[in-house]
């Protein structure tokens, strides 16, 4: 399998800041099944590495990721597992999110172009995100008959609130422009377009001359707080989707999305 991820270490003050980069070098960054479990391991790989206080996680320069790649055929071979091995595999972006939350190391996403649906569930798993000027991020899982899953939605719940969840996640079309984004609380920093990068990495060098245990605790206890009832409010996620791939609805979904035409949805 082809590695979409590099990553650099040394960076910043001590050595302290890591680069993940995540770029199918495809201008649109699906999260394949193959995506997904390396950006796990990514995310992995650093559980013992003291030496690192900060990771930067970008994507291309013109999208951070277009989420799940519908026309991967990993992906699509989930249209004939029965309901064990579905369930099985759609562990796999959950899994993802959690491994890049539950880091001891800040994370900071760099966002450029657009960032989408599975995209957004990764944007929202890390501490900080810094999104360029003319980027945008848009959640269109309902609009293919799926429901947010991955456990995005109490992550999206404690940035934004409850109003602008349910706005950000039900009007699937709605693209959410940086500037919006940022007046939400979905972002923290606004950058010049081709610099969220560099705005990404000056946040990463503040934060890595920062003394690295107190900050590691500091997190914790932060995320442990924020948090504590999240797995009651999301542990449902995989079996909504496992049972919304079942309904007609996301058949058409994906179909028109496929087709380049408008759903037509019947509550079935």
């Amino acid at each position: 399998m082809a590695g979409f991820l590099t990553i650099e270490k040394g960076h910043g003050p001590e050595g302290r800041v890591a680069v993940v980069r995540f770029d199918r070098g495809d201008g649109i960054n699906a999260l394949s099944p193959e995506a997904l479990r390396q950006l796990t391991e990514a995310a992995r790989s650093f559980e013992d590495d003291s030496g690192t206080s900060v990771v930067v996680l970008t994507g291309g320069t013109k999208a951070f990721s277009a989420g799940f790649d519908l026309k991967d055929p990993e992906g699509r071979s989930r249209k004939s597992m029965d309901i064990g091995a579905l369930r099985r595999h759609l562990k796999l972006g959950p899994r993802m999110t959690r491994a890049w939350q539950e880091m001891e190391q800040i994370t900071i996403g760099a966002i450029e172009g657009f960032c989408i649906g599975g995209g957004v569930a990764l944007a929202v798993a890390l501490d900080f995100r810094v999104m360029a000027r003319d980027a945008h991020m848009r959640v269109p899982e309902i609009g293919l008959g799926m429901n947010m899953s991955w456990q995005s939605v109490p992550r999206m719940l404690h940035l934004i609130g409850p109003a602008r969840t349910k706005q950000a996640v039900i009007l699937a079309d709605q693209r959410i422009p940086a500037a919006e984004a940022h007046q939400w609380g979905l972002v923290e920093e606004v950058a010049e377009p081709g610099h969220a990068f560099d705005t990404a990495m000056a946040l990463a060098e503040k934060i890595a001359a920062q003394p690295p245990l107190a900050v590691a605790m500091t997190k914790l206890t932060v995320n442990r707080l924020a948090y504590a009832l999240d797995d009651l409010a999301s542990h449902m996620d995989v079996d909504q989707f496992a049972l919304a791939s079942r309904t007609e609805d996301h058949k058409e979904g994906v179909a028109a999305f496929l087709e380049r035409r408008k759903p037509r949805f019947k509550g079935s």
